[in-house]
């Protein structure tokens, strides 16, 4: 079961880089190694024109000018210029292709994300808000564009821009190398400093945007019920609180982040004035050109900005582990539901269905949901489940489908254990329609088509028409092309039920799961689909949970379930004359409707006395009048 968390509780993060994380980076960039060795290339050709330009600098001021070889100095600017021309081309390339390869690298990692969202448990959904899972393959996704395309191949060209022109300084001068090094351990210390508070506060920033996320989430689905209880002010206020977190962690974060490239130029700007200092005056026996002493300040400049560019992508790499660990934590969470290894495709079935002797409970060391549960169902049967809310019902059904394991006994489906096969070929011969439906934006058809993607349009028509929904389809502005908002607000809660259950209808199951299917739906139309489907039940293996035991009169078997176990099982009949927990229960039904029928007798009959006297009245006013 996943660690449970609300908007309120910020989630835990590790104190440090994590390495393992940032290697598990290499296989996105794997099957673009090609057009990163391209791009490698251009880096390397741009790093020596970046060393190249500073020499030929040198010789210019040093031979050409002082010389007046008018020749020599107009090759050399011609080469200075198709240098700069050269290098800007391959920024232009390398920025293109860097971006091209993140974007790449990045739309791999959304879609492992996504297609491993699809097959995490319930637990997994049930124990932290959808906004801090949305904001993991949005936001987190997108905050890790940069570093891992451009920061990632800059800092291998600065890197190599660093050597490179570390290299030609010692070439050129040792003693002035040293002194443009004198000041590098102070830079270490400034980011080693640096690097601990910035990791702090970016986890806390992210920890905000995620907490902010979720609540913004739980609101908009939650916004029928703030304006029913007018509770906007409250919610308002919340939000203010949980956007003011994000706003003060984001400061705190850029406040820390600024102070990285002000203590890099400081001390870059101290280093190429010590380098003058050094150079004029001739401190510790350093005798140089101007020439020399000209290239070795853009040399520090060369050496400076890789220091500086490589100091910027750390800053993005502790904010890039933070949010590969939130990536990552999620792609370690591991479905609890999966194909057994080398598991048969469930071939195509009749519908026997035995439970036997299932116990099931959420938690390893948990209570028991279901306790010692046996039931057997042969093909075509229908079989009702009754009795209280938590008793168990719907986890009945739940294991049939394996959306959970049993922790005892099995559940079989013409023979096979449903842990031994595939779990697509045995879902695919189940249609299940829950009590809370989904409806996909989109128009009708494609909502009843998501039941079988193949589905002809007359086939559409003809199972709305089973389940009596043709005819307010019709209705509607464009029939079968209306388009319907997302979780289908724009219709009713019985047109969204009649709309899934030919959804469910169109796949042709085998087995037929109904959990409170018809809970939102009035009783003049429920009696007309009761009618509709009786025919399409017939061949099937249903399984119905209903409240309303009118709807489960007819089922081959009825089952009263209480605590976990089935208490009594029958038919609707043997039940009622058993006068068990059924009989009261329907009793209690049956009560609550005559007494309702009484009541709205008696308002008729107060009506028809009231307009009685009305009339009375008004012709004693007439009389009086005459």
């Amino acid at each position: 079961m996943a660690q449970r968390n609300t908007y309120r509780e910020d989630e835990e993060l590790e104190e440090r880089i994590n390495a393992k994380d940032l290697r598990r980076v290499a296989p996105y960039l794997g099957p673009y190694k090609v057009r990163v060795a391209k791009i490698l290339v251009v880096v390397v050709l741009m790093s020596c024109i970046l060393v190249a330009v500073p020499y030929v600098t040198k010789i210019m001021i040093d031979s050409a000018i002082p010389h007046k070889d008018m020749r020599q100095l107009s090759i050399l600017c011609v080469v200075l210029a198709a240098l700069i021309v050269v290098y800007e081309l391959g920024l232009r390339y390398r920025t293109v292709e860097i971006t091209r390869v993140g974007q790449m690298m990045l739309k791999d990692m959304r879609r492992d994300l996504f297609t491993h969202i699809q097959t995490l448990p319930f637990s997994y959904f049930d124990s932290r808000p959808h906004g801090k899972i949305l904001i993991r393959v949005v936001n987190y996704v997108n905050t890790l564009s940069d570093t891992l395309s451009s920061g990632l191949i800059n800092v291998i060209s600065d890197v190599f821009t660093f050597v490179i022109t570390l290299v030609v300084m010692f070439v050129l001068d040792w003693r002035m190398t040293l002194w443009s090094l004198l000041l590098f351990p102070v830079l270490i210390v400034w980011v080693r400093v640096l690097q601990t508070f910035q990791r702090k506060a970016y986890q806390r920033l992210s920890n905000k945007q995620s907490n902010l996320n979720a609540y913004i989430h739980e609101s908009i689905a939650g916004v029928k019920t703030t304006q029913t209880f007018a509770q906007e002010r409250a919610q308002f206020k919340t939000f203010q609180e949980q956007q003011g977190e994000v706003r003060s962690a984001w400061m705190r974060a850029v406040h820390i982040q600024s102070l990285m490239w002000p203590g890099v130029q400081i001390i870059s700007t101290m280093t190429i004035a010590l380098l003058y200092y050094v150079g004029v005056m001739g401190v510790g026996g350093v005798s140089v050109s101007t020439g020399v002493l000209i290239a070795f300040v853009g040399y520090a400049n060369n050496f400076w900005n890789p220091v500086i560019d490589m100091g910027n992508f750390y800053n993005q790499l502790i904010t890039c582990s933070a949010y590969l660990e939130r990536i990552f934590e999620t792609l370690d969470v591991r479905p609890e539901i999966v194909d057994a290894p080398d598991a048969p495709d469930l071939p195509a079935i009749r519908g026997r269905v035995d439970f036997n002797d299932v116990v099931f409970r959420y938690e390893p060391q948990g209570r028991n949901i279901l306790n010692l549960v046996d039931l057997h169902v042969e093909p075509g049967q229908t079989v009702a489940l009754v009795g209280p809310t938590g008793a168990g019902k719907t986890t009945i059904v739940a294991l049939l489908s394996r959306f959970y394991d049993v922790a005892e006994g099995s559940v079989l489906v013409d023979g096979y254990d449903v842990r031994d096969v595939t779990l697509a070929s045995l879902r695919r011969q189940m249609g299940v329609m829950l009590q809370d439906t989904f409806i996909f934006s989109g128009n009708v058809k494609e909502n009843i088509r998501y039941g079988r993607l193949d589905a002809s349009d007359d086939d559409i028509v003809e199972a709305a028409k089973a389940v009596h929904a043709h005819d307010f389809i019709m209705e509607l502005p464009d029939g079968y092309d209306t388009v319907v908002e997302e979780r289908g607000s724009t219709l009713s809660a019985g047109q969204r039920q009649l709309i899934s259950f030919a959804r469910v209808l169109l796949a042709d199951p085998r087995i037929l799961i109904l959990d409170e299917a018809t809970s939102s739906i009035d009783t003049r139309t429920e009696e007309a689909l009761q009618a509709g489907i009786a025919h399409l039940l017939t061949g099937r293996t249903s399984f119905v949970i209903a409240h309303r035991l009118s709807t489960i009169e007819h089922a081959d078997q009825i089952c009263f379930i209480d605590h976990g176990q089935i208490m009594e099982r029958g038919t609707h009949e043997e039940l009622l004359r058993h006068r068990g927990a059924y009989y009261r229960l329907y009793e209690s039904q049956y009560a609550a409707i005559r007494a309702e029928q009484v009541d709205g007798k008696e308002q008729v009959g107060g009506t028809e006395r009231a307009g009685g006297a009305e009339r009375a009245d008004t012709a004693e006013q007439a009389g009086t009048a005459e």
